[in-house]
Protein backbone atom coordinates (compact mmCIF):
# COMPACT_ATOMS: atom_id res chain seq x y z
CA UNK A 1 0.00 0.00 0.00
CA UNK A 2 1.39 3.44 -1.02
CA UNK A 3 2.47 6.08 1.60
CA UNK A 4 -0.15 8.94 1.92
CA UNK A 5 -2.31 10.88 3.48
CA UNK A 6 -3.92 7.50 4.61
CA UNK A 7 -1.31 6.40 6.54
CA UNK A 8 -1.59 9.55 9.39
CA UNK A 9 -3.64 8.21 12.53
CA UNK A 10 -4.57 11.58 13.59
CA UNK A 11 -7.99 13.27 12.70
CA UNK A 12 -7.70 16.36 10.03
CA UNK A 13 -8.03 19.71 11.42
CA UNK A 14 -11.37 21.37 11.56
CA UNK A 15 -12.32 23.74 8.66
CA UNK A 16 -13.19 27.21 8.84
CA UNK A 17 -16.08 27.21 7.29
CA UNK A 18 -17.76 24.34 5.13
CA UNK A 19 -19.79 24.67 1.59
CA UNK A 20 -22.25 21.67 1.99
CA UNK A 21 -23.46 20.55 -1.57
CA UNK A 22 -26.79 18.94 -2.85
CA UNK A 23 -28.83 18.12 -5.55
CA UNK A 24 -32.06 20.54 -5.66
CA UNK A 25 -33.57 17.60 -7.06
CA UNK A 26 -33.14 15.79 -3.85
CA UNK A 27 -36.74 16.36 -2.93
CA UNK A 28 -38.24 16.74 0.40
CA UNK A 29 -37.88 13.80 1.08
CA UNK A 30 -34.41 14.29 1.51
CA UNK A 31 -34.77 18.02 3.17
CA UNK A 32 -35.47 16.90 6.77
CA UNK A 33 -32.00 15.18 6.58
CA UNK A 34 -30.32 17.82 5.16
CA UNK A 35 -31.84 19.69 7.94
CA UNK A 36 -30.29 17.49 10.52
CA UNK A 37 -26.82 17.29 8.64
CA UNK A 38 -26.23 20.79 8.30
CA UNK A 39 -27.09 21.31 12.13
CA UNK A 40 -24.28 18.78 13.20
CA UNK A 41 -21.79 20.12 10.46
CA UNK A 42 -23.08 23.63 12.32
CA UNK A 43 -21.06 22.49 15.76
CA UNK A 44 -17.54 22.04 14.45
CA UNK A 45 -17.76 25.63 11.43
CA UNK A 46 -19.73 27.71 9.81
CA UNK A 47 -21.65 25.94 7.11
CA UNK A 48 -22.95 27.09 3.65
CA UNK A 49 -25.71 24.79 2.19
CA UNK A 50 -25.80 25.10 -1.84
CA UNK A 51 -27.81 23.27 -3.59
CA UNK A 52 -27.19 22.84 -7.42
CA UNK A 53 -29.50 22.82 -9.94
CA UNK A 54 -27.27 20.97 -13.23
CA UNK A 55 -23.97 20.56 -13.89
CA UNK A 56 -22.95 24.05 -14.53
CA UNK A 57 -23.78 25.19 -11.23
CA UNK A 58 -22.51 22.47 -9.72
CA UNK A 59 -19.29 23.13 -11.83
CA UNK A 60 -19.43 26.45 -10.50
CA UNK A 61 -20.39 25.35 -6.89
CA UNK A 62 -17.44 23.28 -6.23
CA UNK A 63 -14.79 25.40 -7.84
CA UNK A 64 -15.66 28.42 -6.37
CA UNK A 65 -15.44 27.15 -2.49
CA UNK A 66 -12.21 29.24 -1.87
CA UNK A 67 -10.96 27.13 1.14
CA UNK A 68 -14.25 25.96 2.91
CA UNK A 69 -14.30 22.22 3.20
CA UNK A 70 -15.95 20.63 0.46
CA UNK A 71 -19.10 18.36 1.83
CA UNK A 72 -20.83 15.86 -1.09
CA UNK A 73 -24.48 14.97 0.25
CA UNK A 74 -25.55 12.27 -2.31
CA UNK A 75 -25.48 8.73 -3.69
CA UNK A 76 -22.79 7.31 -5.78
CA UNK A 77 -23.98 9.18 -8.84
CA UNK A 78 -23.93 12.43 -7.15
CA UNK A 79 -20.46 11.62 -6.17
CA UNK A 80 -19.38 10.21 -9.74
CA UNK A 81 -20.82 14.05 -11.24
CA UNK A 82 -18.64 16.31 -8.83
CA UNK A 83 -15.73 14.09 -9.92
CA UNK A 84 -16.23 14.24 -13.37
CA UNK A 85 -16.73 18.05 -12.72
CA UNK A 86 -13.57 18.18 -10.80
CA UNK A 87 -11.11 16.62 -12.94
CA UNK A 88 -12.41 18.17 -15.81
CA UNK A 89 -11.07 21.38 -14.62
CA UNK A 90 -7.94 19.66 -13.11
CA UNK A 91 -9.27 20.65 -9.61
CA UNK A 92 -9.83 17.14 -8.26
CA UNK A 93 -7.14 17.30 -5.59
CA UNK A 94 -6.60 20.63 -5.21
CA UNK A 95 -9.53 21.52 -4.00
CA UNK A 96 -8.85 19.55 -0.46
CA UNK A 97 -9.94 16.72 1.68
CA UNK A 98 -13.64 16.44 0.69
CA UNK A 99 -16.32 15.33 2.82
CA UNK A 100 -18.61 12.40 1.81
CA UNK A 101 -22.29 11.67 3.28
CA UNK A 102 -24.13 9.45 2.06
CA UNK A 103 -28.01 10.03 0.38
CA UNK A 104 -28.60 7.17 -1.89
CA UNK A 105 -30.06 4.08 -1.78
CA UNK A 106 -26.98 2.00 -2.77
CA UNK A 107 -24.36 4.12 -1.40
CA UNK A 108 -21.70 1.92 -2.46
CA UNK A 109 -18.84 4.11 -2.72
CA UNK A 110 -19.66 4.92 1.49
CA UNK A 111 -19.23 1.32 2.01
CA UNK A 112 -16.03 0.77 0.48
CA UNK A 113 -14.49 3.85 2.07
CA UNK A 114 -16.02 2.59 5.31
CA UNK A 115 -18.17 5.87 5.64
CA UNK A 116 -21.26 5.63 8.06
CA UNK A 117 -24.33 5.14 6.11
CA UNK A 118 -25.89 7.20 8.61
CA UNK A 119 -26.22 10.98 7.70
CA UNK A 120 -25.41 12.24 11.05
CA UNK A 121 -22.58 10.43 11.70
CA UNK A 122 -21.31 10.37 8.09
CA UNK A 123 -21.41 13.98 8.84
CA UNK A 124 -18.99 14.12 12.08
CA UNK A 125 -16.64 12.15 10.27
CA UNK A 126 -16.91 15.16 6.96
CA UNK A 127 -15.50 17.39 9.77
CA UNK A 128 -13.62 15.61 12.15
CA UNK A 129 -12.50 12.06 9.97
CA UNK A 130 -8.85 11.98 8.54
CA UNK A 131 -7.40 12.44 4.87
CA UNK A 132 -7.11 9.65 2.75
CA UNK A 133 -5.94 9.68 -0.72
CA UNK A 134 -8.20 7.55 -3.17
CA UNK A 135 -8.23 6.43 -6.49
CA UNK A 136 -9.88 7.27 -9.51
CA UNK A 137 -10.25 5.74 -13.08
CA UNK A 138 -10.41 7.71 -15.77
CA UNK A 139 -11.55 6.08 -19.47
CA UNK A 140 -10.07 7.10 -22.51
CA UNK A 141 -12.98 9.26 -22.89
CA UNK A 142 -12.31 11.40 -20.30
CA UNK A 143 -15.23 9.96 -17.90
CA UNK A 144 -14.21 9.19 -14.69
CA UNK A 145 -15.26 5.86 -12.53
CA UNK A 146 -15.09 6.71 -8.63
CA UNK A 147 -16.34 2.95 -7.59
CA UNK A 148 -16.89 0.78 -9.74
CA UNK A 149 -17.09 0.10 -13.73
CA UNK A 150 -18.57 -3.00 -15.83
CA UNK A 151 -19.36 -4.57 -19.29
CA UNK A 152 -21.22 -7.22 -19.86
CA UNK A 153 -24.85 -8.69 -18.27
CA UNK A 154 -25.09 -6.16 -15.71
CA UNK A 155 -24.52 -2.67 -17.83
CA UNK A 156 -27.47 -4.71 -20.17
CA UNK A 157 -29.41 -5.25 -17.49
CA UNK A 158 -29.28 -1.96 -16.58
CA UNK A 159 -29.60 -0.04 -19.93
CA UNK A 160 -32.78 -2.55 -20.35
CA UNK A 161 -34.01 -1.35 -17.38
CA UNK A 162 -34.18 2.45 -18.41
CA UNK A 163 -37.33 1.89 -20.32
CA UNK A 164 -39.19 0.53 -17.32
CA UNK A 165 -37.38 3.00 -14.41
CA UNK A 166 -40.60 5.71 -15.14
CA UNK A 167 -43.34 3.33 -14.61
CA UNK A 168 -41.80 0.25 -12.23
CA UNK A 169 -39.78 2.50 -10.11
CA UNK A 170 -37.24 -0.07 -8.14
CA UNK A 171 -38.53 -3.28 -10.08
CA UNK A 172 -37.41 -1.92 -13.26
CA UNK A 173 -33.65 -3.77 -12.52
CA UNK A 174 -35.04 -6.97 -12.03
CA UNK A 175 -37.05 -6.88 -15.00
CA UNK A 176 -34.33 -5.47 -16.98
CA UNK A 177 -32.03 -8.40 -16.14
CA UNK A 178 -34.68 -10.82 -16.65
CA UNK A 179 -34.90 -9.46 -20.49
CA UNK A 180 -30.90 -9.42 -20.45
CA UNK A 181 -30.35 -12.55 -19.09
CA UNK A 182 -33.22 -14.18 -21.40
CA UNK A 183 -31.61 -13.28 -24.39
CA UNK A 184 -29.80 -16.18 -26.50
CA UNK A 185 -26.81 -14.38 -26.51
CA UNK A 186 -26.18 -13.38 -23.38
CA UNK A 187 -21.89 -13.21 -23.60
CA UNK A 188 -19.57 -10.93 -25.31
CA UNK A 189 -16.84 -10.99 -26.93
CA UNK A 190 -13.80 -9.17 -25.63
CA UNK A 191 -11.10 -8.83 -25.86
CA UNK A 192 -9.21 -7.73 -22.01
CA UNK A 193 -5.93 -6.52 -21.29
CA UNK A 194 -4.49 -5.81 -17.84
CA UNK A 195 -1.05 -3.63 -17.58
CA UNK A 196 -0.66 -4.65 -21.29
CA UNK A 197 -1.20 -8.23 -20.51
CA UNK A 198 -4.07 -10.26 -22.47
CA UNK A 199 -6.83 -11.96 -20.07
CA UNK A 200 -8.84 -12.90 -22.40
CA UNK A 201 -8.76 -12.98 -26.17
CA UNK A 202 -12.13 -12.51 -27.22
CA UNK A 203 -12.32 -16.05 -28.71
CA UNK A 204 -14.64 -17.35 -25.97
CA UNK A 205 -17.53 -14.93 -24.83
CA UNK A 206 -17.57 -13.45 -21.28
CA UNK A 207 -20.84 -12.80 -19.29
CA UNK A 208 -19.36 -10.13 -17.48
CA UNK A 209 -16.28 -7.94 -16.64
CA UNK A 210 -16.17 -6.10 -13.34
CA UNK A 211 -13.20 -3.11 -12.94
CA UNK A 212 -13.96 -2.05 -9.10
CA UNK A 213 -12.03 0.55 -6.79
CA UNK A 214 -14.24 -0.08 -4.54
CA UNK A 215 -15.62 -3.93 -4.17
CA UNK A 216 -19.40 -3.27 -4.25
CA UNK A 217 -22.17 -2.62 -6.93
CA UNK A 218 -26.28 -2.13 -5.80
CA UNK A 219 -26.29 -1.54 -2.66
CA UNK A 220 -23.16 -4.27 -1.63
CA UNK A 221 -23.05 -6.85 -3.80
CA UNK A 222 -19.47 -7.66 -3.88
CA UNK A 223 -18.81 -7.33 -7.57
CA UNK A 224 -15.32 -7.35 -7.11
CA UNK A 225 -14.30 -8.79 -2.91
CA UNK A 226 -11.38 -7.22 -1.45
CA UNK A 227 -11.03 -4.21 -3.87
CA UNK A 228 -9.62 -1.07 -1.86
CA UNK A 229 -9.81 1.99 -2.95
CA UNK A 230 -6.45 3.27 -1.38
CA UNK A 231 -3.77 0.45 -2.79
CA UNK A 232 -3.06 1.84 -5.83
CA UNK A 233 -4.87 -0.74 -8.09
CA UNK A 234 -7.76 -1.95 -9.74
CA UNK A 235 -9.26 -4.97 -9.29
CA UNK A 236 -10.88 -7.01 -12.19
CA UNK A 237 -13.45 -9.48 -12.51
CA UNK A 238 -13.90 -11.38 -15.70
CA UNK A 239 -16.74 -14.24 -15.48
CA UNK A 240 -16.91 -16.47 -18.22
CA UNK A 241 -20.35 -18.01 -16.99
CA UNK A 242 -22.23 -17.79 -20.28
CA UNK A 243 -24.27 -20.68 -20.30
CA UNK A 244 -27.77 -21.11 -18.58
CA UNK A 245 -26.50 -23.37 -15.42
CA UNK A 246 -23.45 -21.06 -15.23
CA UNK A 247 -25.56 -17.77 -15.67
CA UNK A 248 -27.75 -19.20 -12.16
CA UNK A 249 -24.51 -19.97 -10.25
CA UNK A 250 -22.83 -16.99 -11.00
CA UNK A 251 -25.67 -15.09 -9.80
CA UNK A 252 -26.10 -16.98 -6.51
CA UNK A 253 -22.26 -16.75 -5.83
CA UNK A 254 -22.46 -12.60 -6.77
CA UNK A 255 -24.98 -12.23 -3.96
CA UNK A 256 -22.26 -13.06 -1.00
CA UNK A 257 -18.29 -12.43 -2.96
CA UNK A 258 -18.41 -16.37 -3.65
CA UNK A 259 -18.65 -16.21 -7.11
CA UNK A 260 -14.17 -15.35 -7.34
CA UNK A 261 -14.29 -18.87 -6.58
CA UNK A 262 -16.00 -20.57 -9.80
CA UNK A 263 -13.33 -21.76 -12.64
CA UNK A 264 -14.82 -19.70 -15.07
CA UNK A 265 -14.39 -16.17 -12.85
CA UNK A 266 -10.60 -14.89 -13.17
CA UNK A 267 -9.43 -12.26 -11.48
CA UNK A 268 -6.06 -9.75 -11.81
CA UNK A 269 -5.19 -6.85 -10.70
CA UNK A 270 -3.54 -3.54 -12.59
CA UNK A 271 -2.98 0.08 -13.69
CA UNK A 272 -4.47 -0.17 -16.85
CA UNK A 273 -7.63 -1.83 -18.28
CA UNK A 274 -8.82 -2.55 -21.89
CA UNK A 275 -11.57 -3.81 -23.35
CA UNK A 276 -12.24 -4.35 -27.15
CA UNK A 277 -15.38 -6.01 -29.07
CA UNK A 278 -13.49 -8.53 -30.85
CA UNK A 279 -16.98 -9.76 -33.54
CA UNK A 280 -18.01 -5.85 -33.48
CA UNK A 281 -21.33 -6.52 -31.18
CA UNK A 282 -21.03 -3.00 -29.15
CA UNK A 283 -21.20 -3.36 -25.48
CA UNK A 284 -22.13 -0.69 -22.85
CA UNK A 285 -20.40 0.38 -19.97
CA UNK A 286 -21.76 1.14 -16.28
CA UNK A 287 -20.02 3.55 -14.58
CA UNK A 288 -21.14 4.20 -11.05
CA UNK A 289 -24.60 3.69 -12.22
CA UNK A 290 -24.17 5.94 -15.62
CA UNK A 291 -24.69 4.01 -18.62
CA UNK A 292 -22.95 4.46 -21.60
CA UNK A 293 -23.69 4.61 -25.53
CA UNK A 294 -22.83 1.48 -27.21
CA UNK A 295 -18.79 1.14 -27.58
CA UNK A 296 -16.77 -1.25 -28.88
CA UNK A 297 -13.23 -0.15 -27.20
CA UNK A 298 -12.36 1.70 -24.17
CA UNK A 299 -9.21 1.88 -21.90
CA UNK A 300 -9.21 3.03 -18.34
CA UNK A 301 -5.86 4.67 -16.35
CA UNK A 302 -6.23 4.27 -12.92
CA UNK A 303 -4.94 7.46 -10.95
CA UNK A 304 -4.04 7.09 -7.76
CA UNK A 305 -4.17 9.83 -5.03
CA UNK A 306 -6.28 11.26 -7.40
CA UNK A 307 -8.38 13.03 -4.58
CA UNK A 308 -9.22 12.88 -0.89
CA UNK A 309 -12.06 11.80 1.43
CA UNK A 310 -12.48 12.51 5.08
CA UNK A 311 -13.00 8.95 6.56
CA UNK A 312 -12.70 7.49 9.77
CA UNK A 313 -10.17 8.12 12.34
Amino acid sequence: MQTDASSAHQGTAAPSGVRVVVNAAAGRACAEVVKRVVVEIGRAAPVELCATAGLADLREVLLSAEGRRLVLLGGDGSVHAALQELHRAGAAREVGPMGLVPLGTGNDLARSLKLPLDPVAAARVAVGGRARDVELLVADTGHVTVNTAHVGIGAAAAAAAMAFKRRLGPLAYPVGAVIAGARPHAGFHLRVEVDGRVEADGEDSVLMVGVGLGGTIGGGVPLVPGADPHDGNADVVIAGSTGPVARVGYAVGLRNGLHVARRDVRTVQGRTVEITAVRGRPFQVNSDGEISPPLTHVRWTMEPAAWQVLCPA
